[in-house]
């Protein structure tokens, strides 16, 4: 029998009706058409659909023309709804890893000598830590020497590990509640917006060579999320209200943790996270948007106006 793809063969000897074939294989005999484009196919290039069979074509077609799905407050829905919470976890464990190995250097000695400071700090913390420094001295460290990248990187670095744990831990449990709400472009915006935040309240009252550390910036723009979040969804915000305070508090009563830091993370965080939650829905991208690049402003210009 002969005949081309797609269409019925050509007529048998005895006269009887052309057999169709599949479109994509001339040579296989059949009698199944795809239910949306009606073209026969065979065995090998049918997929079950809710009414029939669909050839490779039309399969392809649905795929592309199906929309991803939102969340309440528009984030798209994913199957690994929390890849950026975990992805700052290792890269932040990973980081400090790294300054129990790399040994004091250079670097670290001069900040220590310039802080007058008993404190030799790590190297990775004297290059990565929330450092002021003076473009007067002879000692070219900090933000004053154009080191600006310390405003995010300090995020990144701790020293004991209580601290360290303490923040991670923290921030898996907040982060996988909030990047699945939220998706990961607002979620990433308003991890670092608020890591951003805290580091300029730190600015205010920091001296000249005082170095700060850690994620609990970004950690407190985090709850106050949350609880931003949680109002708009109508779910019960007590908990929060009680974990938040006792932080707050925990912050002043013991000496050394930078309660600043902690404030200005979280007045960028609920800031933000209000913007992401309230505004309207056709508004919701341009808003969130605005509303980022109008907090990096400003905290930026908060963290200039304090340098020397």
């Amino acid at each position: 029998m002969t005949g081309s793809a797609g269409s019925p063969g050509g007529p048998p000897a005895d006269g009887g009706p052309a057999v169709p074939t599949c479109y994509r294989h001339a040579d296989r005999e059949t009698y199944v058409r795809c239910s949306r484009c009606e073209r026969y196919i065979c065995p090998d290039c049918m997929s079950a659909a809710p009414v029939g069979f669909h050839c490779p074509e039309c399969v392809n077609q649905g795929s592309k023309s199906v929309r991803q799905g939102k969340t309440i407050l528009g984030g798209a829905v994913r199957e690994r709804g929390d890849l950026v919470t975990k992805s700052l976890v290792g890269i932040t464990v990973v980081m400090w890893l790294l300054g129990l190995v790399v040994g004091n250097g250079s670097l670290s000695d001069e900040l220590a000598r310039a802080s007058r400071g008993l404190i030799n700090w790590s190297e990775i913390t004297a290059r990565l830590g929330l450092v002021m420094g003076s473009s007067g001295d002879p000692v070219s460290i900090g933000l004053a020497d154009g080191e600006w990248y310390r405003m995010l990187t300090v995020a990144l670095v701790h020293e004991e590990f209580f601290h360290i744990g303490m923040n991670m831990f923290a921030l898996w449990i907040l982060g996988s509640a909030l990047e699945p709400v939220l998706g990961r472009w607002r979620f990433i915006a308003l991890y670092v917006l608020s890591a951003l935040g805290g580091s300029a309240a730190s600015l205010l009252t920091a001296g000249l060579y005082t170095v700060s550390i850690g994620a609990s910036g970004a950690v407190f723009g985090l709850f106050g999320a949350l609880f931003i979040i949680m109002r708009r969804l109508g779910r019960d915000t007590g908990a929060v209200v009680v974990i938040l305070g006792i932080n707050v508090v925990f912050g002043f009563m013991v000496e050394g943790i930078d309660w600043r830091a902690h404030l200005g993370g979280l007045v960028v965080g609920t800031a933000l996270a209000a913007v992401f939650a309230f505004v309207p829905r056709r508004f919701r991208t341009v808003g969130a948007v605005t509303a980022c690049v109008l907090m990096f402003a400003i905290v930026m210009t908060v963290a200039v106006s304090q340098v020397p």
